[in-house]
């Protein structure tokens, strides 16, 4: 159960601490008090989404944590919210997914809110509904079908990946095939666009060259003069160095000049000799060039990007390969992952068909127990189309009594009938089954005699585990074994233990809004009494 429950600037509620014990335990108090925020705390402690706007105006944040008391002994979950809406969650003091928190209670605390009956007006919320309360054949009918419709989705992916019919496949492959050759075939390879440009202008231009090279020649040739002028001027440096040692570095510099004039008539008369006439040369490049502008204006702006278009055409003509090798077993495939499923489907529906069964009897006798003469429930199939859920579309059909057509909830229930009906379900469902169970203002719309059926009812679920109840029926409340009380004052809110003479008093101001009346309190004394709590008035004298 949950021992203890702490929160810090939740909402309106500054900080509180409560300690709710066994049994039926609930939280009254003015409409607008507050008293719906400890059902959220408890909300964020078993993993529910977290929203910024539950962040009181106390600080940057907001804080809950819970002390709970399991079979397998005692676990402290916590929660942090900050105002940016960023979530921390925590178990037993360690930093955990807040995905853990709804792991650790899992099957141990179940949350019934007012607005459980929009839910039952949708196909998903009642076939929801429906699984939760699967017996072990019907958990392994729903995990089957899970398994062979996830198999069925692949093969219809693999189904879309080919395209189209064979033929159609095969053409695509002897296109991309061609694609890949042509590209592949021109022994192209990266930067080779350029190197040609380069080529093809050098053989181009080959007697300018020739002629300006050998002019190049002959004016470092002439007479000797470049070469015998630098030489001697080099020597006479070389000889005074032995005068002024600071002259060094102008002979060294000489002496580099003469061995560079020297390189460059050398270099400058072998370029000459390179640039042989080659017209066969000039028209195997011309050739490539032309290819190449034939590629790109096919594939690609520039040869990286033809280069690029052929490892892609490459890549596809291997998968239209495996999926044509594919194709010749993918539609058996198909055949049978879609009986597979079908036969998944149609098991999934039996099961949920009895479940639905009992959970409708079940739900009849709650109903009865909660001030119904003859009330009618049940659950209609229809068949739909293979999907991740199944292949049913699923209604909740209601009728207050039997002379009544029953129809869907969301049309024919009126406020107060709803607040049973999700009550007596969510019982004929298993909520029952937690060790913890908490009732957000479930009992809207209903009032007098059938108010204190559902206070019974309550108390009646109350035994042997811990059910929390946000409630402004004093019919209810009176069957509380531990009574809290929200009080606001301006924009802040409190928690306390109604108890003694303060419990009087709550419940004659939700008998008559007078807390204070003696006559209110009389009223409240034999709600006590009818509720059974005879021994709280013993304590009163």
């Amino acid at each position: 159960m949950l021992d203890e429950l702490s929160v810090a600037n939740l909402g309106i509620i500054a900080e509180a601490s409560v300690e709710p014990g066994p049994g039926l335990v609930v939280v009254t108090g003015e409409t607008g008090a507050g008293k719906t925020l400890l059902l959220g705390a408890l909300q964020l402690l078993i993993g529910e989404p977290a929203r910024r706007d539950q962040v009181g105006p106390e600080g940057d944040e907001l804080r809950v944590e819970g002390r709970f008391q399991w079979a397998n002994g005692e676990h402290v979950a916590a929660r942090r919210v900050s105002r940016e809406g960023r979530s921390r969650a925590y178990v037993d003091g360690a930093m955990v997914p807040a995905k853990a928190l709804s792991t650790k209670t899992d099957g141990l605390v179940e949350i019934v809110v007012q607005h459980d009956h929009l839910a039952l007006a949708s196909t998903s919320g009642v076939r929801a509904m429906i699984d939760g309360a699967l017996d072990a054949k019907g958990r392994k009918a729903l995990t089957r079908y899970g398994i062979a419709w996830e198999a069925l989705v692949g093969l219809r992916h693999e189904a879309e990946l080919l395209g189209g019919d064979r033929r159609a496949l095969e053409r695509e492959l002897d296109m991309v095939r061609f694609q890949a050759e042509e590209i592949v075939g021109a022994g192209f390879a990266a930067g080779d666009d350029i190197a040609l440009t380069v080529e093809v202008d050098r053989l181009r231009n080959r007697e300018t060259l020739l002629e300006g090279l050998a002019a190049a020649s002959d004016a470092l040739a002439a007479e000797q003069g470049a070469g015998d002028s630098l030489g001697r001027a080099a020597s006479e440096l070389r000889r005074l160095v032995r005068y002024d040692p600071e002259l060094e570095n102008l002979a060294a510099q000489a002496d580099e000049l003469v061995g560079l004039v020297d390189e460059l008539s050398g270099d400058v008369t072998r370029a000459g000799g390179n640039l042989d006439h080659d017209p066969d040369r000039l028209q195997a490049v011309e050739q490539q060039l032309a290819r190449l502008g034939d590629l790109r204006r096919k594939y690609g702006d520039s040869l990286d990007e033809v280069l690029a278009y052929g490892a892609e055409a490459e890549t596809r003509a291997a998968e239209l390969v495996r999926l044509l090798d594919r194709a010749e077993s993918l539609a058996g495939e198909l055949t049978a992952a879609e009986t597979a499923a079908r036969d998944a489907a149609d098991e999934l529906t039996r099961r949920r068909t009895t479940t639905a069964d009992r959970i409708a009897a079940d739900a009849i006798t709650h109903l009865e127990e909660l001030g119904f003469r003859t009330p009618t429930v049940s659950f209609r199939f229809e068949a739909a189309g293979l999907g991740p859920t199944g292949s049913d579309r699923t209604t909740l059909l209601f009728a207050s009594d039997a002379g009544l057509t029953p129809g869907p909830v969301g049309r024919i229930a009126s406020g107060g009938e709803l607040s049973r009906l999700v009550l007596a379900l969510r019982l004929a469902a298993g909520v029952g089954e937690a060790e913890v169970v908490a009732f957000d203002e479930i009992d809207a719309g209903i009032g007098g005699t059938t108010a204190l059926a559902m206070g019974r009812k309550l108390a009646a679920l109350a035994a042997g585990r811990q059910v929390l109840c946000v409630t402004h029926l004093p019919q209810v409340a009176a069957f509380a074994d531990q009574h809290f009380v929200v009080t606001r004052e301006d924009a802040a809110a409190t928690v306390a233990v109604a108890a003694g003479t303060d419990r009087l008093e709550e419940l004659s101001r939700m008998l008559a809004g007078m807390p204070e009346s003696e006559r209110g309190k009389e009223h409240a004394a034999e709600l006590l009494e009818a509720a059974g709590k005879s021994e709280i008035l013993t304590e009163l004298g």
